[in-house]
């Protein structure tokens, strides 16, 4: 079992450290799918649907989970897609919010 889909994000404010190549390394292997960004300023992961009302409807799944978290993503959604990139923009890089914000994305049923 993922347990970083059973966290809650907690507020990050300036001045707290992003996490260092070793904890984002610790983190990814629970989130495998995912993609690092070249910089570890950020993770994306893009989803596949058969239509835009399909992709649509997961962006709202999403949107839902991340106003509970009070931590939200960037979104791309196009016709048969939804691109997801997650940073903590406070303190510039990733924290263990965004971790838990794509494990919770991962266990959405697709539409």
């Amino acid at each position: 079992m993922n347990k970083l889909s059973k966290k809650k994000c907690v507020p990050c404010e300036g001045g707290t450290p992003p996490l260092t190549a070793e904890e984002i390394a610790n983190l990814k292997a629970k989130i495998p799918n995912w993609t690092v960004a070249e910089d570890q300023k950020s993770i994306s992961l893009e989803f596949a649907f058969k239509n835009f009302a399909e992709a649509f409807a997961f962006a709202n799944k999403i949107a839902a989970i991340a106003e509970v978290e009070n931590h939200h993503p960037d979104l791309h959604v196009s016709w048969g897609k939804v691109g997801v990139e997650l940073s903590t923009h406070a303190i510039g890089g990733l924290s263990e919010n965004d971790f838990v914000l794509a494990a919770k994305i991962d266990k959405i049923d697709s539409v």
